[in-house]
């Protein structure tokens, strides 16, 4: 079943945030984009870009329409939403002709790599065959149609080259990391075969204040964030030594635009060129608020992935930059800064009500 829906717009005060404003261009002719996934972390900063662009956005939800999206609040007035199932590629074929959108993103996955092992078989569903599914739909209804594939570094999983290319051959370890790499060579298959105009963006960590708070970033500054004003205690974490390469999403979903905007398709790392440890980010984020971070830190065993910790994953953006003329905005220290900074600011607005009740 596909329901669509559109709310009256915004109020006057309402506007895109701050990530979109800056990447505001002049108008361009209208342009219709559908976001699969819209309402989580990339699909909102993609979903601002776009419009900040000119475009008219859609987006395909597997909620309700009428769900209260948290992501897409400031911009809920200015977007479609419809209600699609993903796996069935009737229902995505109904989407696409309704829609008949010059772009398709696809980032319709379960992003959370360790609920992977819990439950392999729906993140196949989902990264894998739903991938599918939209591709024979797209070719079905309209074959000139762009669309763009995440995917992921997890690809990659014990990789033989560091930094990683586009080269790099895959090596995933994880049934997250397996699944996308499946979605990362139909997209690639498709595009030979069909000449789709079909690319992948294998994306590194990116992070952002829209990031539940299962992901170690969010934990981290929340947790530093919530220690600072009393309202936490203590941070129990992992594995300190872990590295990741960390960026901001708001940089990344601006890859994923310039990625469809380009005359030829192509698979493009997307990444910072760096890594940092968990207990570089602790420190960053424990500094942020003027404490010190041994002092609230506990390292709990249980939490270590052990074998299933990916080592050496490091990205190399040299193709992007060239191509794309894309770069970060964002440097490790300041994501830190704008994650701490961010739930320092949603906490203390909950605590106000309270305080001020009770002075009264």
């Amino acid at each position: 079943m596909l329901t669509a829906a559109r709310d009256a717009p915004y109020g006057g005060d309402a506007k895109v945030p701050q990530v979109a404003e800056t990447l505001r261009s002049p108008v361009m002719a209208t342009k219709r984009a559908l976001i699969i996934g819209i309402a989580g972390q990339d699909g909102s900063y993609l979903a601002e870009l776009l419009l900040s662009q000119g475009y008219d956005v859609a987006g395909a939800v597997r909620q309700p329409v009428s769900t209260p999206f948290e992501n897409l609040a400031p911009m809920r007035g200015a977007i479609e939403l419809f209600q699609a199932d993903v796996l069935d590629e009737l229902s995505l074929v109904d989407l696409l002709t309704s829609c008949r959108p010059d772009e398709v993103y696809n980032l319709a996955a379960p992003s959370f790599v360790p609920m992977s092992w819990r439950q392999p078989v729906l993140t196949a569903e989902f990264a894998a065959v739903g991938v599918t599914s939209m591709l024979e739909a797209l070719r079905r209804v309209d074959d000139s149609i762009r669309f763009y594939q995440a995917s992921s570094s997890e690809i990659f999983g014990e990789p033989r080259d560091v930094p990683q290319t586009e080269e790099t051959p895959l090596a995933p370890v994880t049934p997250y990391g397996v699944a996308k790499a499946y979605g990362h060579f139909i997209t690639r298959s498709y595009r030979h075969h069909y000449g789709l105009h079909a690319s992948s963006g294998i994306l590194y960590n990116h992070e952002s204040p829209r990031r539940p708070l299962d992901f170690v970033t969010r934990k981290v500054c929340y947790a530093a964030a919530s220690i600072s004003l009393g309202l936490q205690h203590q941070l129990e974490i992992g594995n300190l030594d872990a590295r990741r390469d960390w960026g901001f999403a708001g940089d990344h979903v601006r890859a994923m635009w310039l990625m469809l905007q380009q005359d030829e398709p192509d698979d493009y790392v997307i990444a910072t060129g760096e890594t940092h440890s968990v207990r570089e980010l602790v420190q960053c984020a424990f500094d942020r608020v003027g404490l010190d971070w041994q002092e609230y830190v506990r390292v709990d065993e249980s939490l270590k992935r052990g074998k299933a910790e990916l080592h050496d994953l490091v990205g190399d953006p040299t193709r992007a930059r060239a191509r794309l003329g894309w770069s970060p905005s964002l440097d490790f220290d300041g994501l830190v800064h704008l994650l701490v900074d961010s739930d320092l600011e949603r906490l203390r607005s909950r605590l106000e009500p309270a305080e001020t009740v009770s002075d009264v």
